[in-house]
C-alpha cells in the first residue's frame, strides 16, 4: 500500500456538488489534516460557481484533466451512485485513493473490479458508512461485543422515512434502478454494512422490493416520468448460527416512525433508534432491559462523544470518516469501512434484487470468493 506525507494537509479533490457541498467539502475543509484543492462537475459553470462559493483554488469540468493534476493526492467521490464505478477506476488508474459514497457501485462485479484494481495499485478506498462512528452506534457495538443481551434470538430493523413521500418531488437518477436509485442503495447499503460489523455476515437472505410512488414530474415540462427505483423494501436476513433479522426499509412513509434497531436476546432487549425525519444522524437514544425487567435508557459514554456537533448530524460522523481514511493512508492499509465492506454491501444489494424476480431465498457466498 501506498503512504502519504503525514506531515502536509492531504490535498483532495471532490467529485460532486450535490452531497459533495452540503457533507464533504465542509468536512474536509474543517479538518485540519486535509485541503480541498480542486472540485469537479460535467458542468463548468456548477464547478465554477461551487469553487467560488467555498473558496476553492481549482475547479474542473474535465475528469481527466483534475485527475492529471499532480497537485491532488486523493479524491472523495459523492456523486449518483451510477458514477462511481467509471470515477473511482479513473481516479485509482491516476494513482490517486479514494473516499467512495454508499452505495458502492452498480453491482457486485464492478466492486469486485474496483477491489481488485486498488489492490494491484496499492491504493486505499474508504467507504462512507457513518453510522460505524456515531455514538450511540458505537455504544451498542460495545454491549454487543459484552454480551448483554446473551444469545440474539431476532434482530429486528425499520428504516421509515419520509424524504421522498411528496409526489410532486421531481423525476431525477433517483427514479431509475438502472441509475442506483432506490431505497435499497441509499438505506439498504448501510443498513447491509452495519448489520454485518455488529452480527456478522448474513447466510442466506430473501427480498420483496416495492415501488409506492410509481410516477414523478420532470422538473422542467411538469409531464409524469415513470418510476422503476424501490421505495419501500421488506427483507429477511439469517444470519449466524441461524439468527433471523428481519428489514423494513421506506423513504415515502409519512410519519414513518424513523431508524429504529431492536436486538431481543435470551438475557435481554437492546434497542437504538431515533425519530429525527429531518437528520439522519441526530437523536439517536439506546435503552435496554435485562429479562424481566422494564426498557430504561441509557447514557451513551462521554469518551464516545464526538468532539464537535454541527446543525447538520452529517459532518461529525462524516468528519470520523475522514480521520480513518487519512490514518488508512498513513499506514498503508485498508481497514473497515474498506472497499472490502462496500463490495459486501454491494453483494447483499445484489442479491436482493435476485430473490425479487426469483421470489425465492438467496445463499450469500463467501466473501473471499470475490476477493
Amino acid at each position: 500500500m501506498r503512504h502519504f506525507d503525514a506531515s502536509q494537509p492531504l490535498r483532495v479533490a471532490v467529485l460532486g456538488t450535490g452531497f459533495g457541498s452540503k457533507v464533504h467539502i465542509p468536512a474536509l475543509q474543517h479538518h485540519s489534516e486535509t485541503t480541498v484543492q480542486a472540485v469537479y462537475h460535467r458542468q463548468p459553470d456548477r464547478a465554477a460557481a461551487i469553487a467560488v462559493q467555498f473558496g476553492i483554488p481549482n475547479a474542473y469540468s474535465d475528469l481527466d484533466q483534475l485527475l492529471a493534476d499532480p497537485a491532488i493526492e486523493a479524491v472523495t467521490i459523492a456523486s449518483p451512485p451510477f458514477l462511481h464505478y467509471p470515477m473511482a477506476w479513473a481516479a485509482l488508474s491516476a494513482g490517486k485513493s479514494v473516499l467512495l459514497e454508499k452505495p458502492t457501485t452498480l453491482n457486485v462485479e464492478e466492486a469486485r473490479a474496483l477491489w481488485k484494481l486498488a489492490s494491484s495499485q496499492g491504493l486505499t478506498v474508504t467507504l462512507d458508512f457513518e453510522y460505524r462512528f456515531v455514538p450511540a452506534w458505537q455504544y451498542v457495538a460495545e454491549l454487543l461485543a459484552e454480551g448483554v443481551i446473551g444469545q440474539p434470538w431476532l434482530v429486528k430493523l425499520d428504516w421509515l422515512m419520509s424524504s421522498r413521500a411528496d409526489a410532486s418531488r421531481p423525476w431525477n437518477w433517483y427514479a431509475l434502478r438502472s441509475q442506483g436509485g432506490g431505497a435499497l442503495g441509499a438505506l439498504g447499503s448501510h443498513s447491509f454494512d452495519y448489520l454485518a460489523w455488529l452480527f456478522g455476515p448474513a447466510r442466506r437472505l430473501q427480498a420483496r422490493l416495492f415501488t409506492a410512488i410509481q410516477e414523478r414530474p420532470d422538473a422542467t415540462t411538469g409531464e409524469l416520468k415513470p418510476v422503476d427505483s424501490d421505495d419501500t423494501d421488506l427483507i429477511q436476513l439469517e444470519l449466524a448460527e441461524g439468527v433471523p433479522c428481519q428489514i423494513s426499509l421506506s423513504s415515502v412513509f409519512r410519519q414513518g416512525r424513523g431508524h429504529w434497531l431492536e436486538v431481543y436476546g435470551d438475557r435481554g432487549t437492546l434497542i437504538l433508534g431515533s425519530s429525527n425525519q429531518k437528520d439522519y444522524v441526530h437523536g439517536f437514544q439506546v435503552w435496554f432491559a435485562s429479562a424481566g425487567q422494564a426498557l430504561q435508557e441509557l447514557t451513551v459514554p462521554q469518551r464516545l462523544a464526538f468532539r464537535q456537533e454541527f446543525a447538520d448530524g452529517r459532518l461529525a460522523p462524516f468528519l470520523r470518516v475522514v480521520d480513518h481514511w487519512l490514518a488508512d493512508l498513513r499506514h498503508g492499509q485498508m481497514t473497515a469501512p474498506s472497499l472490502k465492506e462496500g463490495l459486501y454491501s454491494q453483494l447483499l444489494i445484489d442479491l436482493c434484487w435476485q430473490s425479487q424476480r426469483s421470489g425465492e431465498w438467496q445463499t450469500v457466498p463467501e466473501l473471499n470468493r470475490f476477493l
